[in-house]
């Protein structure tokens, strides 16, 4: 058997930290754990993910990442400049606070079209041709379209088409199949337990996903076959994904 223990401080690290608002970023990203891509600072597997998406689409001259890390400084420039140039309105709609934004992560980036002017905060990333290649092919190596239009109620962000945002495989998979934007996908795992987990798989694999609250410490065991992953969600407990290879 294999022994997980799980401090109080890893929920709030991990890909699927919901970071908004109400949840401000706890624990930043370490720069030992960025790479650079394309000119941007990124969490090294949100890197190596999104390369391999350019090489599998071919698509390094039609798209580029405008935007990666930003530290809380650069978020606060960038809040009060919108603010100066465009307004409250649309700074509330566009660009979060600081300590609230994704881009503090290293987990988020900004795509966009490659056209001779590109817009900053709302670069055009279209939903067909190249783009929406690149945005069907996302879900399978851990992306989601963080910011529909549909979901402006319950994340407070205006629609944004460029904005994306590592949660990793199978979250992405599933967040899209039962139509759910990351605060509402939370709420969904806290229904699944050690016990009663979320089973997501194929052929091949069979995926278990729950919820563990987490107050002080807790120790779990698993079979020595089995890989697991361990996510907080910067409110209250983690996010255990445990891989089993079907025989």
């Amino acid at each position: 058997m294999q022994t997980i223990q799980i401090f109080k401080n890893d929920i709030y690290k991990g890909h699927l930290i919901l970071v908004n608002q109400d949840h401000p970023i706890v624990s930043p990203i370490s720069f030992n754990e960025m790479v650079t891509v394309m000119d941007q600072k990124i969490h090294r597997d949100v890197g190596r993910l999104l390369l391999k998406i350019f090489d599998d689409l071919q698509c390094h001259q039609e798209i580029i990442c405008t935007s990666g890390y930003r530290s809380s400084n650069e978020q606060s420039v960038l809040y009060e400049s919108s603010l100066k140039d465009y307004g409250q309105e649309y700074t509330q709609k566009y660009v979060a606070l600081p300590h609230c934004s994704e881009h503090e992560t290293g987990l988020a980036v900004d795509m966009a079209y490659y056209q001779e002017s590109i817009d900053k905060i709302c670069p055009e990333f279209f939903y067909d041709g190249i783009c929406q290649e690149f945005r069907d092919l996302s879900y399978h190596y851990g992306f989601i379209e963080r910011y529909s239009e549909y979901k402006q109620h319950i994340t407070h962000i205006g629609k944004e088409p460029w904005h994306f945002r590592y949660v990793g495989y199978p979250h992405s998979c599933i967040m899209k199949e039962e139509n759910l934007c990351l605060e509402e996908y939370h709420e969904f795992i806290k229904q699944y337990s050690l016990y009663h987990p979320y089973i997501y798989g194929d052929t091949h694999h069979i995926i278990e996903i729950f919820y563990v609250p987490i107050y002080d410490q807790e120790t779990l065991c698993f079979q020595d076959d089995v890989c697991i992953q361990v996510s907080g969600n910067n409110m209250d407990g983690v996010i255990i994904t445990a891989w089993r290879t079907c025989l």
